[in-house]
């Protein structure tokens, strides 16, 4: 029989259970700080402890990069004349891009990438089609408390007009924007093209005690004279904004410091400007004292009076980023990712840019030539010959055909066989590119008929133009939304 323990003290040198007993407290170890904040824990009053506490959670939240006090505000532009006729039809925001994305895809894309997921976007000109294709993307479950909101112009009791500008168009919106939750207002720009981690932009503001924090990004000589430029002390205060400097003697005086560079993190040794980029951050109550006015638009009147009153630093990007503000602009940016080394890769899955899923089909290439090409999906390829090129959804390109340096938005539906023998009836082609038929740098927008042996190029054009059946801008051929060129036709 085992012979029951003794205690301790009687018999036995050591306790019979080691690990319950506290051992001795050297002065001055981790023990004996522990214990000591254990005795000022418990000295307290239940009352000022919870006090502490939700003081320290409060000042916590606040300074930590958090995005949860973040709401994101998306401005969708005006009419957007700059990008007609692409704009015809649709809201600049919801202007296809790549093959697949739509512009907005791009802002909201960074902001789900960045943890922000309560997204205003405002629009007031042709948003049908961009109303439909945010309502099919982006659905948050009713958990997450993420949601991205359409806030069109509206007519109200106290304003009946459109949109003035950027500033009026977030006041008009205050009322809504001021029933959230939110430390910090990120105000966006829905034409632009680039990645950013906003959570960057969001820690250097708190980190300077900043009221707001305006995106900046070097750029050349050139480039200053049509963008805003900032200027900026020692520790990245804006002290100065002009907008679009023409004159070189301002332009030397905004000049950035060459011994910055390392601090700025700027690469090499050429002369740069810093632009705003249109990316801003308020604080809630300065973004609602800044708007307690009539000025309307932020670059021009908000931002340059914010500077003078308020603490207002630059946070400097370095990457790409382009303003597609032109119908030069967009066709580049889309002609640079067929490119090997794109300067913007949608390949990156670190932060992917989203959009709508559509379930199409692979694409089906029946014996085509394909050099430095982006194919979407749902595309029947024949016998042809594609460079340089980017092929939107569902495009039908026929056979002979030799298509360069030209978008192809695609289309919104594969055509029926019925509808196809009706419009061949009618002397209509089918949607798609015709047999043989030839198309040098133009961009085709969606639901387009080309018919067969036909030749479109802006060679010996003037460099704008408008046409019943097509347009040119910027030396670029455009055939519109539900264009139809004839069979032969040569522009």
């Amino acid at each position: 029989m085992i012979a029951p323990l003794a205690p301790h003290g009687m018999g036995h040198s050591a306790p019979p259970y080691p690990s319950l007993t506290r051992p001795k407290t050297v002065p001055g170890s981790r023990t004996s700080r522990m214990r000591a904040l254990r005795l000022r824990f418990f000295s307290v009053s239940p009352i000022t402890w919870l006090t502490n506490q939700i003081t320290f959670m409060r000042h916590a939240r606040r300074d930590k990069p958090s995005t949860e006090n973040v709401l994101a505000i998306i401005m969708g532009g005006g009419q957007g004349t700059r990008l007609f006729p692409l704009t015809k039809e649709r809201a600049k925001p919801a202007v296809p891009l790549a093959a697949k994305y739509r512009l907005v895809d791009i802002p909201i894309s960074n902001c789900i990438n960045s943890g922000l997921k309560r997204i205003y976007l405002l629009t007031q000109f042709n948003s049908a089609s961009l109303h439909r294709h945010i309502s099919q993307s982006y659905k948050f479950d009713h958990f997450s408390g993420g949601f991205v909101e359409i806030s069109a112009a509206e007519q109200s009791f106290t304003s009946t007009s459109w949109y003035q500008g950027t500033a009026d168009a977030v006041r008009k919106n205050l009322m809504h924007f001021l029933n959230h939750d939110f430390d910090y207002a990120l105000i966006l720009s829905g034409d632009q093209l680039y990645r950013m981690d906003f959570r960057k932009i969001l820690g250097e503001h708190q980190r300077n005690g900043a009221e707001l924090t305006i995106a900046t990004i070097p750029v050349r000589r050139a480039d200053a004279q049509a963008l805003g430029i900032m200027q900026i002390n020692s520790e990245s205060r804006i002290t100065r904004f002009v907008e679009k400097p023409k004159e070189p003697e301002l332009l030397d005086s905004l000049r950035l410091d060459k011994a910055s560079y390392d601090d700025l993190e700027i690469k090499g040794d050429d002369e740069f400007f810093l632009a705003s980029m249109g990316i801003y951050v308020f604080n809630r109550d300065v973004l609602v004292r800044l708007l307690d006015n009539t000025h309307t638009d932020f670059g021009k009147h908000i931002i340059p009076a914010a500077i003078a009153s308020h603490k207002v630093f630059s946070h400097v990007f370095q990457g790409y980023w382009e303003d597609i503000g032109t119908i030069r602009a967009f066709f580049e940016a889309n002609l640079d990712i067929v490119s090997e080394l794109p300067r913007f890769n949608f390949f990156d899955m670190t932060a992917p840019i989203f959009t709508r899923p559509r379930w199409l089909p692979a694409s089906k290439i029946n014996g085509a030539q394909i050099d430095h090409a982006v194919v979407s999906d749902g595309c029947i390829i024949n016998h042809c010959k594609i460079t340089h090129s980017v092929i939107g959804v569902r495009s039908v390109v026929d056979s002979g055909c030799d298509i360069h340096r030209t978008i192809l938005l695609g289309n919104d539906y594969f055509e029926s066989v019925e509808s196809i023998e009706q419009n061949e009836t009618s002397g209509r082609p089918r949607i798609g590119i015709g047999k043989n038929t030839i198309i040098h740098n133009a961009i085709v927008d969606k639901n387009a008929r080309i018919g067969s042996d036909c030749v479109i190029t802006p060679d010996e054009k003037p460099d704008n133009l408008d046409h019943s059946n097509y347009f040119i801008r910027d030396g670029i051929v455009i055939i519109p939304k539900n264009g139809v060129i004839p069979n032969g036709m040569k522009l």
